[in-house]
């Protein structure tokens, strides 16, 4: 069994006569990439800034390998870290010297070799000595994340670090955290809006609505509680046949055009679906839509699916 990274239990924060974090409880374990997400105002920031002591719980405890952070906070932060698209460090300093500054913050032995090892591994030379205003987003992205290594944290927390990304730097960020866990077994907490990314890297995730946690499970899992696939058939022949066969069988139906259908059907009745229209049809195109976290984000936010 993995040992557990973080442990938290029962976490509540109010502000005023509003619950923004009610009663939550999670742990993630050694290596393990868990995601933390929900539509805005569901409490993932707030319960972010709990994590990192920004801000004070009203009720609860976070514990970090086996200690409790509200009595062991310095050993705790020296063991964790924090990468965001939203943060910016110092934009009139170069790199360099933006990295140097977090290394002595984070009392680092030997703090200039650190940064050059991160530097050659990532391969950042080109721009180290440049302003970091002067840097592109995606170059403000990776050199963030390699401040939150200097100190070589067991759990890294990531909030949405792909925001505001090109489709192809965010895919190389994601390619570089895949390499993090990969290379150092590091576990994250990672929160992001993009249920595609939340997919490819997390192995297990927590939805978050009205401060409290609604669903909880592998992202495979969480999809297939949804049940329904979309069958999309586009066809050659009489659009009042496949439309009758569909009402007679009761089974749910849109007509994109005229030659193409979108059914919507449990993934175990699509063969008996096509065989039976393929009777009296020609189907030149099939086309399945297995339902995506994206789906159950969407179930969650219209209240049909609660998953704990």
């Amino acid at each position: 069994m993995q040992n557990s990274i973080l442990e938290v239990k029962n976490l509540t924060k109010n502000f005023g006569s509003f619950t923004a974090v009610d009663n939550i409880s999670f742990s993630v374990a050694d290596g393990e990439i868990l995601g933390l997400l929900g539509p805005n105002g569901a409490g993932k920031t707030t319960a972010m800034h709990m994590l990192l002591g920004i801000t004070l719980a009203n009720g609860g405890t976070i514990s970090y390998f086996g200690k409790d952070f509200l009595t062991n906070r310095q050993y705790c932060l020296q063991h964790i870290n924090f990468a965001s698209a939203f943060n910016t460090l110092q934009g009139r300093i170069s790199v360099w010297e933006n990295l140097l500054v977090f290394a002595h913050l984070y009392q680092v032995k030997n703090p200039k070799k650190k940064i050059m090892d991160l530097v050659e591994q990532f391969s950042i030379h080109s721009f180290l000595n440049n302003r970091y205003w002067d840097l592109s987003t995606g170059q403000k992205s990776i050199v963030n994340i390699i401040k939150s290594l200097l100190n070589d944290p067991q759990l890294l927390l990531m909030d949405e670090p792909t925001a505001g990304l090109d489709p192809d730097v965010a895919d190389k960020t994601l390619s570089f955290i895949e390499h993090l866990r990969e290379s150092r077994n590091i576990a994250i907490l990672y929160t992001s809006h993009d249920m595609e990314e939340v997919t490819r890297l997390c192995d297990r995730v927590i939805f978050l609505d009205h401060g409290k946690i609604v669903a909880e499970d592998s992202p495979l899992n969480l999809t297939k509680q949804v049940g329904l696939a979309t069958l999309a058939l586009t066809f050659d022949g009489k659009k009042q046949t496949v439309e009758s066969y569909l009402k007679k069988e009761k089974i749910p139906f849109t007509f994109v055009k005229n030659y193409l259908v979108h059914i919507q059907t449990e993934e175990k009745k699509i063969p008996s679906i096509i065989f039976d229209l393929g009777k009296h049809i020609w189907l030149t195109d099939i086309d399945v839509k297995k339902p995506t976290l994206e789906d159950v984000f969407l179930e969650i936010v219209r209240g049909k699916t609660h998953a704990v």
